[in-house]
């Protein structure tokens, strides 16, 4: 009983969450290290594109299926399931960027003439305020996560005043979208080490990989 306690604490310095609720018959476990594995495999695939690093065509043949089902639903769920356990934080955060993804799956197949950089640069400037918002709510969390939102705060300005000033299909060329591209590595990096963290605090019943907890 004793050793599930700990591991519990562990887990929740890398995705806090408040106690589960206990149901009959079975024990909550943590969704958070599944909402950030989802997270950080969708923006890898995508970040690729935009570092240029995976062509379009192939690249995209992979990146939407993502966007609308492990990076969308998956987290979204992951989102869901945080508000059983009564973490808000995780809460808001999933869902929202549970809806984020199936938005940019919907917003990729509409009418050729709605899909604008003008318009994406609109929509990634909206992520880029939430997210600086949620950056905040981090640092009572730990530092492995807040270092999450702080590079995916860059990452969504980058790519926000990347595609502001792009006319036509020039997206790739584009300096400052392809810097966007590798900070959207780091951060998938960054979502991967936090979620993996958690994962083996839980296998293995104590800290094998650092989160640094913050002051709360």
């Amino acid at each position: 009983m004793e050793a599930s306690r700990q591991v519990g604490a562990r887990e929740a310095d890398v995705a806090p969450a408040a106690e589960p609720v206990p149901s009959a018959g079975w024990t909550p476990a943590n969704p958070g290290p599944l909402g950030l594995a989802a997270f950080a495999l969708t923006t890898f695939a995508l970040s690729m594109i935009n570092a240029n690093l995976v062509g379009l065509p192939k690249g995209v043949g992979a990146v939407l299926p993502l966007t609308l089902v492990y990076g969308g639903l998956v987290q979204l769920l992951a989102g869901m399931w945080e508000f059983r356990t009564g973490n808000t934080f995780g809460a808001v955060a999933f869902s929202s960027y549970g809806g984020f993804w199936i938005a940019l799956y919907v917003f990729f197949h509409q009418s050729v003439l709605l899909q604008t950089h003008q318009a994406l640069s609109l929509y990634l400037w909206g992520w880029s305020i939430f997210t600086v918002l949620m950056l905040v709510a981090s640092l009572r969390t730990t530092a492995a996560l807040a270092g999450v939102f702080l590079i995916l705060t860059i990452t969504f300005f980058l790519l926000a005043i990347g595609n502001a000033s792009l006319v036509g299909s020039t997206a790739l060329t584009n300096g400052t979208i392809k810097l966007g591209g590798w900070f959207g590595i780091v951060t998938a990096a960054a979502a991967w080490y936090v979620a993996f963290a958690a994962v083996l605090a839980s296998t293995f019943g104590r800290e094998i990989l650092p989160v640094w907890p913050l002051n709360r």
